[in-house]
Parts: C-alpha cells; structure tokens; sequence
C-alpha cells in the first residue's frame, strides 16, 4: 500500500504510451505529448513574466552551480489550474502532498549541475526545507518547448540522457524502497548550447504541503 504522498510503477505505466527504462537503480518514467502545445506556449509566456534567478538548497559555494531562472506558478490562475488537473488524473497522488509548481528558464550556457531532488538529511537546510511536509517523493518535470541543442537531463548511474521535447513528461522516484534517497537519481540539467529551455517542475512529499 503506497502513502497519499506517492505513485506506483502500475499506476503510471496503467496510461498509454509511458515508457519505463529498464534499470533497477530507480524508477524513472517518460511520456510524450503529455501536454497540449498551447499550454506550454501559456505556461512559457507566465516563466518570461515572473523570472528571477534560481536558488539551490544546502549552498556548496559554487555560484556557477545552478545558473537558470525560476518561476513560481499561481495555482489559481486557469493555465497553472489545467496542468495541475493533468497531474493529477495521471499519478492519483494527493493534491495536498505537491509543492508550488515552478517553472525555469534555461539560456544558452546556463545549467543545474549534478544534484538529487531530495534533501540531505544531515544538511543545513534539512529543517528549513523538511520539517514540516517532509521529504520529497516523486518528481515530475515537462519540456515546455524544443531546444535547438544542448539542456539534456543526464542521468549519470544510469547512462541515459534525456533530450528536450515540448510536451514530454519525464518522472522519477526520488526514493529507495526505505524511503531514504535514492542516489541513482543524481541528475544534471545540461548546458544549452543553442536558443532557450523551458521546463515546469512539480515535486511530491512525504506529508501535505498545503
């Protein structure tokens, strides 16, 4: 039996067209044409008028770790609302347990090196970031647009790099079995070596959000 704040294998391969990659080390699913052209073209154009530069938790000193920007999406507003109800009819997790939907902009030479999704237990930020939903289960990341080269999501453990397609949805479970973090999903947001990448991004906890 899975919690509220989480999604099965079965649940998502249930949907036409999702594809599993045949790997052990995690589980990370894809599916093409998870959204309409008009909406990535609407939820592209809110990211443009709401940017600014992202952040990263547990600050290693390297400025040039994450270089996008970011957008957090209002969830009242009818385009957010859509991609929000698609979710949702796709991994039956609990609307209560997802964080804010954010949105990032990836120029030429931006990226967001090797990291995890999950958080350090023994992090700094650990307590700011999880004391109250959690850690995070489940990520949920689409393309909004076609890039012209380059911003790749590379899954190192596994060997397998993902290319940029508007629409595409690629999902992963950020834990192990145990519930702790599965390091398998150590992924980096390659550079754009060519025009511009945008991605919405929503991730799942362990305990409501909201």
């Amino acid at each position: 039996m899975h919690s509220a704040g989480e999604t099965t294998p079965e649940i998502l391969r249930a949907h036409p067209g999702v594809r599993h990659a045949p790997t052990p080390k995690l589980d990370l699913f894809m599916v093409d044409d998870f959204l309409p052209d008009e909406l990535c073209d609407a939820l592209i154009a809110l990211i443009e008028a709401d940017r600014r530069p992202s952040t990263v938790a547990d600050y290693n000193g390297d400025v040039h770790f994450r270089t996008s920007e970011t957008c957090d999406l209002d969830v009242t507003n009818p385009h957010v609302a859509k991609l929000e109800r698609r979710l949702d009819a796709f991994h039956g997790i609990d609307p209560a347990h997802g964080e804010t939907p954010q949105g990032q902009r990836y120029a030429v030479g931006q990226e967001f090196k090797q990291h995890t999704d999950w958080f350090n237990p023994d992090g700094e930020d650990w307590e700011r970031y999880c004391s109250v939903a959690g850690q995070r289960t489940w990520t949920f990341m689409i393309y909004l647009n076609d890039v012209e080269a380059g911003g790749g999501t590379r899954f190192k453990a596994i060997r397998k790099t993902v290319q940029p397609k508007k629409g595409k949805l690629l999902c992963w479970n950020n834990r192990k079995p145990d519930g702790s973090g599965n390091v398998n999903t150590l992924h980096h947001g390659m550079k754009v070596r060519s025009g511009v990448k945008y991605v919405i991004t929503k991730w799942y906890r362990e305990r409501p959000w909201q």
